[in-house]
């Protein structure tokens, strides 16, 4: 039996904290910034494919090295710099919450042979549930790590999670398990 490769998929995590809900969710990214930088040093170790998928904030002239510049340019760089992309990361830029919503992230993986996908990033009851989700219907393999996803409401995030474990059998074990 063929065991699918897996890929890490960073969600949002490259971001200059500047929107109204981000005092609220910060404290949470800061829990979850070393478990991300963790579980990306494991999949580069182990040889996992990485792919950053980050919103472009409406700024449409954007590449992924003007959204890295700009969120360590800001005021919360140090919840970037751990975990910005290393030079053999992918980068897809999303405009809205899916990483699969008008993205080539499904092309790539199945490019790259990839059946299981963890999930990391923010924000645990929007993005990586609608995210998680989308894998689903995509029959992507599904783990995503409680520890390593950052939330603005902890009341909703759980509900997320379990929404995730139940509806679409996504995998909850933490990476620091």
């Amino acid at each position: 039996m063929r065991v699918p490769k897996s890929a890490l998929i960073v969600i949002d995590m490259i971001n200059p904290y500047d929107f109204p809900d981000a005092e609220k969710l910060i404290p949470s990214v800061r829990e979850a910034v070393p478990v991300v930088q963790e579980a990306i040093d494991r999949a580069r170790r182990d040889e996992a494919l990485t792919v950053y998928v980050n919103d472009n904030y409406g700024r449409w002239r954007s590449s992924s090295d003007d959204l890295v510049e700009r969120a360590l340019e800001s005021p919360h760089a140090d919840l970037v710099e751990p975990i910005a992309p290393h030079d053999d990361a992918l980068f897809v830029i999303k405009t809205r919450h899916s990483i699969f919503y008008s993205t080539p992230l499904e092309y790539l993986l199945r490019q790259e042979d990839v059946g299981s996908v963890t999930l990391t990033g923010q924000v645990t009851e929007q993005c990586v549930l609608y995210s998680a989700l989308d894998a689903y219907i995509r029959h992507f393999e599904l783990h995503v790590p409680p520890d390593a996803v950052a939330h603005i409401y902890p009341e909703l995030a759980d509900a997320a999670l379990k929404m995730m474990e139940r509806n679409m059998k996504a995998d909850l074990t933490p990476v620091r398990g």
